[in-house]
């Protein structure tokens, strides 16, 4: 099932309502235009890219879902060369290896809803055509291609951080009626009270501090070119780009710890996930989907300087790798797996999640297997029997679970009469008492194209009693 119409639905109704609502207000918004379950519409803001879900202060019962907030957001921006030079990537092409520009082609001011070549007999030299085909293409992958210009707009304020002046913080600071700007009314930053922008001031109307535009601000924002229904909006939509923000800070939080119950389950960064509906053909999600969409349960990826684009021979590197022995890849230019680099590039490895995070029927998760350097210089697994017939008191499941739960820890293993410590941190695995150390890897598990292709044309069995179908979407 596919909810692309829902997330349209809400997107629209967020971006009306200042860019952001409270997950009970837009539920019951949405119900008034489709049908869609609470469950359908938890899973929509909790795992759908385009939402951030926004925990409110906790309580003694944890945050209240009133004081939640559901934040409208995109990875969409306006090129930035567009404005000030011709960018050559504006052809037609599906991507950058096509030299397609992956940014919109459009005047800002047309954004700011008050450019004034748009109302003249003299026409603008930059774009006010939302359905350019090069904009077109850009909205249709993101799915935003049915939204409204004034929809549009305000999401692209509050997500691409070019826009807008930012919030002067010089303002927030001292005791005077400007703080400490020296610049005060030709000040070209927006003067807000920076705990309302976070939602946490205690004074509310009598803060000595502005919760609206100012009149020396509105001056300030009309002669950049913003009009005066998009400056009325400002003070919500720099609130929300604090949330955005914050989020982008916390290298993928969702923030949904200390929410009700019913409204929270445990969250994890998918955006490097590989998506394992995907692979087999059963995202529902489509280009809404939070998870990498790739064929192969395993993906690398080299940084150009501006995208990361697929490496060739990618099964034959994803083969090397998942060799211990081996420190680089065999191919022409090859992969550093101990820098991640090749040459002078940056390498990034993607995969569908641990193993050990779903149930035993999901197929095509990643196995990790963890190593240590034995005593003829060959790599041992953990829990299986070295060249003396010795096994380790920890295998590798264990480690791995483990490590998920805390990557800079250290775990105690027994094998024989001997005791050692794993450091997570510095993958080594150390003796306490000699003082001497032993490398440790943790490699995946080899899946061919040709097995993942019969993986996935297979017939799927009936999960176990008690588990989730992977028609639940919850990979």
């Amino acid at each position: 099932m596919s909810y692309s119409r829902e997330v349209l639905l809400a997107t629209s109704l967020l971006c009306s309502s200042s860019g952001a609502m409270q997950p009970l207000q837009l539920y019951r918004k949405l119900l008034q235009c489709c049908d869609i379950t609470e469950q359908e519409f938890l899973d929509i803001i909790q795992r759908c890219p385009r939402f951030l879900l926004v925990r409110g202060p906790a309580g003694a019962g944890g945050a209240r879902l009133e004081d939640c907030t559901v934040v409208a957001q995109t990875s969409l921006r306006l090129c930035s060369k567009y404005g000030r030079e011709p960018c050559t990537g504006s052809g037609s092409g599906s991507g950058e290896e096509d030299g397609g520009c992956q940014q919109l082609h459009l005047c800002k001011f047309f954004i700011y809803g008050n450019c004034r070549f748009g109302k003249g007999r003299k026409s603008c030299k930059f774009s006010h055509d939302i359905r350019s085909d090069h904009n077109y293409r850009l909205l249709r992958e993101c799915t935003l291609h049915e939204l409204n210009e004034d929809v549009l707009f305000l999401l692209l304020l509050q997500n691409d951080p070019t826009l807008l002046p930012q919030v002067c913080q010089h303002y927030n600071k001292g005791s005077g009626p400007h703080g400490r700007c020296t610049f005060e009314e030709t000040c070209t930053k927006v003067h807000l009270c920076q705990h309302f922008v976070q939602g946490d001031c205690t004074f509310g109307l009598k803060c000595k501090r502005l919760h609206a535009i100012g009149k020396h601000g509105r001056r300030m924002l009309e002669e950049k070119g913003l009009s005066r229904d998009v400056i009325q909006e400002l003070p919500f939509i720099y609130r929300n780009i604090h949330h955005l923000s914050a989020a982008a800070a916390s290298t993928g939080d969702r923030n949904t710890e200390n929410l009700p119950e019913s409204w929270c389950r445990p969250q994890t960064d998918d955006r490097n996930n590989i998506c394992l509906h995907f692979i087999r053909n059963s995202c529902r999600f489509h280009n809404e989907c939070r998870r990498v969409h790739f064929h192969l349960p395993y993906k690398w990826e080299v940084f150009d300087g501006l995208t990361w684009t697929d490496l060739p021979h990618m099964e034959d590197i994803e083969r090397d790798f998942c060799d211990p022995s081996k420190t680089q890849s065999g191919v022409d230019q090859p992969v550093n797996f101990l820098t991640k680099s090749q040459g002078s590039q940056r390498v990034r490895r993607l995969s569908t999640v641990s193993s050990v995070t779903k149930p035993p029927h999901y197929t095509l998760t990643t196995q990790w297997l963890w190593y240590y350097k034995g005593d003829q210089g060959n790599w041992v697994e953990y829990g299986q029997l070295d060249e003396k017939q010795r096994s380790t008191s920890v295998t590798s499941q264990m480690l791995e679970e483990a490590f998920l739960s805390n990557r800079t820890a250290d775990v105690q293993v027994v094998k024989g009469q001997r005791q050692y410590v794993i450091s997570f941190r510095d993958m080594y695995q150390r003796n306490p008492k000699h003082n001497t150390k032993r490398q440790v890897r943790r490699r995946p598990c080899f899946l061919s194209v040709a097995e993942v292709e019969r993986e996935t044309g297979s017939i799927d069995k009936p999960p176990p009693d008690g588990f989730l179908s992977l028609q639940t979407g919850s990979d």
